[in-house]
């Protein structure tokens, strides 16, 4: 059997009209403009502007090999597009829709930064930042074939990785939750610190539908907790799974708050428990 070497795309461009064609497969955002002209003394132009699954609007640039510049230069894209919103939600309301641009989610802003490769400065770097950064490696195998590898994922909210260890979970706790009472909140708690210690590069998003955890692309989105039971939806495929009435049900198609079209239904620590096999498929396939 003949075996694959990976390389590098021949031009840029190639990286960035393959990810733009199927950008929300790869990357949980759907796409909006290339090549967008920014309105400034300096100018310049974003590589792809796109909208991820939470509303979150999400600036993604691209290099073919290594070059800390791409950091830098998406950065500063980021920062002119936070001060000109308006510009963003006009584009939105263009694209996809009045609903759609009314909940643009601003609190979460993203950088997507796409390269053949990035060094230990550059990690260091944007761990630095206050602001939500995913460095991702990719690498074409033949002409058949791509793959995207999160090297990084830092979110906004901390400006530092988000990677805890399961003892300290509960007390990063959202403070939604933490002022919440009851069984059913205790299990929200529960269910949080599972999902945030499946892996690292964990990113926590709360809207006031519901909270969303990705690793690049969402994986799973928590609803708040209803009298008495609390319901995840996650991207695991629904066929994939043994389906049992009450407790795991296949959405597709149904409308919902959050991604995902398995939803799991909790109402017990058991559950959770019973759970942590279908969470853990939902983040790999992430």
């Amino acid at each position: 059997m003949t075996e694959v070497t990976p390389r590098l795309a021949d031009v840029e461009a190639d990286v960035q009209s393959l990810i733009e064609a199927h950008m929300e497969t790869m990357l949980g955002v759907r796409f909006l403009a290339s090549e967008y002209v920014i309105d400034c003394v300096e100018g310049g132009r974003i590589d792809s502007l796109g909208i991820d699954e939470n509303g979150a609007p999400v600036i993604v640039e691209y290099k073919r090999g290594t070059d800390a510049g791409v950091i830098n230069q998406g950065l500063y894209y980021l920062s002119w597009l936070t001060r000109h919103r308006s510009a963003f939600d006009s584009l939105v309301r263009d694209r996809l829709g009045v609903p759609t641009a009314a909940q643009v989610l601003w609190s979460a802003p993203r950088l997507i930064c796409v390269a053949g490769d990035f060094t230990r400065y550059d990690a260091h770097a944007v761990r630095e930042h206050r602001r939500s950064i995913d460095l991702v490696r990719y690498r074409y195998y033949g002409s058949d074939h791509v793959s995207l590898e999160t090297v990084v994922s830092v979110t906004g909210k901390s400006g530092a990785a988000n990677r805890r260890t399961r003892r300290h979970c509960h007390m990063d706790a959202p403070q939604a939750l933490q002022r919440q009472t009851g069984a059913m909140a205790e299990l929200a708690v529960a269910a949080d610190e599972t999902l945030r210690g499946l892996g690292d590069g964990i990113t926590r998003v709360q809207r006031k539908q519901y909270a969303a955890y990705q690793r690049l692309r969402n994986f799973a989105c928590v609803i708040p907790p209803q009298q008495t039971k609390l319901l995840v939806y996650l991207k695991a495929d629904p066929k994939s799974v043994d389906l049992t009435p009450g407790f795991t049900r296949d959405v597709t198609g149904l409308g919902h708050h959050g991604t995902g079209d398995l939803e799991v239904q909790l109402r017990t620590e058991r559950d959770l428990e019973r759970a942590q096999d279908l969470f853990r498929l939902s983040y790999a396939a992430a």
